[in-house]
């Protein structure tokens, strides 16, 4: 019996290297290949065959969108299942997917059981499931998914707003249609006025961002029940005033701490080390770097 095989597509080495280790765990003998953007995926996709695909939509050189609009139209495409994995919840994301053939979504940050319910729902739709001897439920991690194109729609608190547009294009981050700026040297941290989103295990956390760079950022918290816990994966949500561009970062949690010296301190401290390497990405925090804030309008009551 030949061995079940799938295909892990996104940028981020941290990103793979999650969802490779959550297969292998739950799924022994499973054949994983991966890719590093959606060209080169293409190009494995026209040389061998697999059984399922798990695929970033955020991506150089190729999207995940347009890698699945392609492989939709290739002979043998029609039926292999293709899984989105991404931070894009958007109601126009989603419809756009899914009128382009997508088979699932599993959102970012994810958790190891969010995402091996998609992956055994997938592999039984193409009747690769009962090659595996599994059993008991998947092993708990720190992440969270946000799962099902039902909940990517509604059910949770609105995200920040991204500029009107029309449905996404290529692999354009910023849905924009001006002509992208040369950015500017961003290679230190730099403070940075404004506010974002941070989204972890299944709670969303309104931001205030402290410093940014290219690698990490610094933003503060209100205290709830619920701590970010280190090395937990979560996504930061940026946005830009100058034109209500929104971009998502994936990361990881790097730090946490009071923001002052007391038990009853009502703000935390959180680093976030990004994984992505998608130059619009980086260069969309170029420019917000640059211009020193995200959102002017922040008030510490949001």
């Amino acid at each position: 019996m030949s061995k079940v095989s799938v295909l892990v597509v996104d940028d981020a080495p941290f990103i793979r290297d999650l969802v490779k280790k959550a297969l292998r765990s739950y799924f022994p003998g499973l054949q994983i290949e991966e890719a590093t953007n959606g060209r080169k995926a293409q190009q494995m996709l026209a040389r061998a065959q697999f059984d399922l695909i798990l695929c970033d939509w955020e991506m150089p050189e190729m999207s995940g969108l347009e890698l699945l609009q392609w492989f939709r139209a290739q002979p043998d495409g029609a039926g292999v299942p293709f899984v989105m994995v991404t931070s894009r919840g958007d109601k126009a994301n989603v419809v756009e997917a899914i009128q382009a053939g997508v088979s699932d979504y599993v959102g970012k940050p994810f958790s190891n059981e969010q995402l091996i319910t998609k992956v055994k729902k997938a592999l039984h739709r193409a009747g690769k499931l009962a090659q595996f001897q599994v059993g008991g439920a998947p092993r708990p991690s720190t992440g969270i998914a946000a799962g099902s194109v039902a909940n990517l729609t509604a059910g949770r608190p609105a995200e920040a707003p991204s500029a009107p547009a029309a449905a996404p294009v290529s692999s354009s981050l910023l849905n924009s249609n001006r002509a992208p700026e040369k950015a500017a040297p961003a290679t230190s941290t730099q403070s940075v006025r404004g506010q974002g989103q941070l989204r972890l295990a299944g709670e969303q956390f309104a931001c205030v961002i402290k410093t940014l760079s290219l690698r990490d950022a610094l933003v503060v918290v209100r205290r709830g029940d619920r701590l970010p816990q280190v090395f937990e994966s979560g996504v930061l949500d940026l946005e830009q005033d100058s034109d209500r561009s929104v971009a998502r970062i994936n990361g990881y949690v790097h730090a946490v701490a009071a923001l002052e010296a007391k038990m009853d301190c009502e703000w935390v401290k959180v680093t976030i080390k990004f994984v992505d390497q998608d130059p619009e990405k980086l260069d969309y925090l170029s420019r917000l770097i640059a211009s020193g804030t995200a959102q002017s309008h922040y008030s510490p009551s949001a």
